[in-house]
């Protein structure tokens, strides 16, 4: 029981379910738009969310302090090494002009975690309100815009759209994140939490995820991909609704991470049924 524990908890700290939530938004993608299956891409975002959700966790922590690190955080620190070399093979196989667009999204990475502003002091995540724009933007801009670029496809008013719905969507998926940070980051961040409170930001959530869904239904899909999003909306709003400061443990690190993925499971489930 002791090894099952410490097998997931290396899944989820090492940000292996963060990054399958990410390649399952990028399938969604590939569904809604009929793209084809792009191998090459899909590795180099999934292998790509595991160094940068790993780079952004643990350099702070890290520094230049490697041989004082538990074992645990050396092994990930490992982990995202390799995963670091793969993601370097699979950008050498997809073009330039798609990298070329995964250049703004991939700096804000950086910057949200190495500091740069105010004389090297600040980074993005410290400036207050732009946690949340600069994370649901990244995953919009990996998850849908870049798919769609690769794959030539025409942006148009309908795929504006679903980037704004995708970006809506990871606002509310943060939500509890931030909930459950409530008493650990400083007040000078500005969350949505710490600014309107928790029932607010729960309110406000509810209010995004409705215009996702008028954004759902404006568009031209099939019934199916719309059932699957139903139910994927109402599980995101029972999960804001039940975020609570003193969560337990693996309620937004997994639960919630979760939702993506049943998202596209559902889609899979309803497509092959």
């Amino acid at each position: 029981m002791k090894i099952l524990k410490l097998i997931f908890d290396f899944y989820i700290n090492a940000s292996i379910h963060v990054a399958l939530a990410v390649f399952a938004l990028l399938r969604i993608t590939e569904v809604y738009f009929d793209l084809s299956y792009n191998q090459n891409l899909n590795y180099f975002i999934f292998f790509g969310t595991l160094t940068g959700y790993n780079f952004v966790k643990y350099s702070g922590v890290a520094k230049l302090h490697y041989k004082s690190l538990a074992n645990g955080l050396k092994v990930i620190q490992l982990f995202s090494f390799f995963s670091f070399v793969v993601l370097c093979y699979f950008a050498y196989q997809i073009s330039w002009s798609t990298l070329i667009y995964a250049v703004p999204f991939s700096l804000l990475t950086f910057f949200y975690a190495v500091p740069f502003l105010s004389g090297f002091k600040k980074n993005l995540r410290q400036i207050s309100f732009l946690k949340v724009i600069v994370v649901a933007a990244v995953w919009a801009g990996f998850t849908v815009l870049i798919p769609l670029i690769d794959a030539n496809e025409t942006i148009n008013l309908n795929s504006i759209l679903f980037i704004l719905q995708r970006f809506l969507l990871i606002v509310v998926l943060i939500l509890p994140f931030d909930i459950r940070d409530l008493k650990y980051d400083d007040i000078s961040l500005k969350t949505i939490p710490q600014k309107i409170g928790v029932e607010q930001t729960k309110r406000f959530g509810i209010a995004l995820m409705i215009f996702c869904l008028i954004l759902e239904y404006l568009s031209d899909t099939p019934s199916t991909l719309q059932t699957s999003f139903m139910i994927f909306f109402f599980l995101l709003i029972i999960s804001l609704m039940r975020a609570k400061i003193n969560q337990p443990k693996y309620y937004s690190s997994f639960f919630v991470e979760s939702l993506p993925i049943i998202w596209w499971l559902l889609i899979l489930g309803f497509h092959n049924f």
